[in-house]
């Protein structure tokens, strides 16, 4: 599957852009928004040119409402379709080992929080809002929330919103680290094409491996997660790339480390 009907997916060189497309429907998920986020991100995974995925939703309203509950009422969401997937697109999915980032544009609500943690970053518009509004219409979460919110948030935190519904705005998000940053209305989409071409443009190999290592670890005993470490650290230490990044960093052939050019790495401070 190439073309979609409910999403743009979009390839700025090395960053991939998916947009859920369904704003007279809040960008809700239903069963066919299911299959092209599967094919999508599935898609994003095996391309090797792709190095960074960003999540976002069309129109100013909404990054996504969650599931389309008129297409549950018909019947027509199939909770038991696709369990290694989620109900809601892909979203059982720990191996796309890439970084990802949700431009969160409008409210992100139920399903929309999930998706918005499903990603590793976050950056939301200063009118974007949270909550578990499922709540109120006796319907659980299925694709995360449950599991990466209290991983986010820690659990107290996480649980008020769960067990209650109340929807938060973006500054508190911010507070208490759902997203990572807040910026004027109509800017989170550009920001996050920003952050994913910094990203883009470090050297991948180890970039990846931490990122494996810290999922991976991620909720399980210290041990564990040191053990899993080392995993992937002793495949990433002997990869081409690490001689190649020793290499320039002895012959200063490197940005961050020559006086005629300004620093690739966000936030270096130096003296030239």
């Amino acid at each position: 599957m190439t073309d979609y009907e409910h999403l743009i997916y979009e390839q700025r060189g090395p960053v991939t852009i998916i947009t859920i497309n369904r704003p007279d429907r809040m960008n809700a998920i239903g069963p066919q928004t299911h299959r092209e986020l599967v094919d999508a991100w599935d898609r994003f995974r095996a391309d090797d040119a792709a190095l960074v995925g960003v999540l976002t939703g069309a129109g100013e309203r909404a990054f996504c409402a969650g599931g389309d509950l008129k297409a549950a009422f018909d019947g027509q969401l199939d909770v038991d379709a696709s369990p290694a997937d989620g109900v809601l697109g892909p979203s059982r999915w720990t191996d796309i080992y890439k970084p990802t980032i949700a431009a969160v544009n409008g409210v992100a609500y139920a399903g929309g929080l999930e998706w918005a943690c499903w990603t590793d970053m976050a950056i939301a518009d200063e009118h974007a809002t949270f909550g578990v509004t499922c709540r109120r219409w006796n319907i659980g979460l299925a694709d995360g929330g449950t599991q990466r919110l209290t991983r986010i948030l820690g659990y107290r935190r996480a649980i008020e919103l769960i067990v209650t519904g109340r929807v938060i705005d973006a500054r508190e998000a911010e507070r208490i680290g759902l997203v990572n940053q807040v910026v004027p209305s109509g800017t989170c989409l550009q920001r996050a094409i920003e952050l994913a071409q910094t990203i883009a443009a470090l050297p991948q190999p180890a970039l990846r491996s931490d990122l494996e290592a810290a999922r991976t670890g991620q909720g399980r005993p210290l041990d564990d997660g040191l053990r899993i470490e080392a995993q992937c650290f002793n495949r990433s230490i002997s990869a081409p790339e690490t001689f190649e990044g020793l290499r320039r960093f002895n012959e200063r052939d490197h940005p961050d480390r020559r006086a005629d050019t300004a620093p690739v790495t966000p936030g270096l401070a130096r003296t030239l």
